[in-house]
């Protein structure tokens, strides 16, 4: 790889304003490096899935309907083409074939992530007492986080072989650290932040 983490955080920052998105890139971003060990080549995958967690959504805040086109050209631009590839499936609708682990763990881990994260807001304890059970019940509620797409969430545990419930532990487990860098520490703790 010749992308660095800096680099790829700096132009996530220049295309991306809002607080809430760059927490998204984040937070992915955490979960992925976390997965690289799980459904990757362990420390060799770190940093390719990282960034790919990271920079999947880079250009949608500036060009939603040119989404994910820019962030893949640019990617490619840099020689980079697996993380380029792995960006441009994260969207079923978009049915670009899904060749490796990476393209399938970042179908698995970004709506999923994006999820947990609206659990934790309306939680008391946010991501400390947050269990697997509980985010299947929230995910059969249509109309909580109404705009995650649930097919999706389901459509990446497919394609790697897992177990919902597993993989939801999982994230957690990888979010958890982070909760208070993410804003993971639920209601409780909204007003002193």
């Amino acid at each position: 790889m010749t992308l660095t983490r800096d680099e790829a955080w700096t132009h996530l920052c220049s295309w991306t304003k809002t607080e809430a998105l760059r927490k998204h890139a984040r937070a992915v971003e955490l979960v992925m490096r976390a997965a690289a060990g799980r459904y990757g080549a362990g420390e060799a995958d770190v940093e390719r899935f990282g960034i790919a967690g990271m920079l999947h959504d880079a250009d949608y805040e500036a060009w939603p309907a040119e989404h994910p086109q820019r962030i893949v050209a640019w990617l490619r631009e840099r020689g980079e083409p697996e993380i380029a590839h792995a960006i441009s499936a994260h969207y079923t609708k978009w049915n670009v074939p899904y060749e490796s682990a990476l393209d399938k763990t970042l179908l698995a881990c970004d709506e999923i992530t994006g999820f947990i994260g609206a659990c934790c807001h309306v939680r008391e304890g946010g991501i400390m007492t947050l269990e697997p059970k509980s985010v299947i019940k929230k995910l059969k509620d249509k109309a909580f986080a109404a705009k995650v797409e649930r097919a999706e969430v389901q459509a990446g545990v497919e394609l790697l072989g897992i177990d919902l419930a597993e993989h939801i532990a999982f994230v957690i487990a990888a979010l958890r650290p982070h909760a208070e860098e993410l804003g993971l520490l639920g209601r409780a703790n909204v007003a002193r932040e």
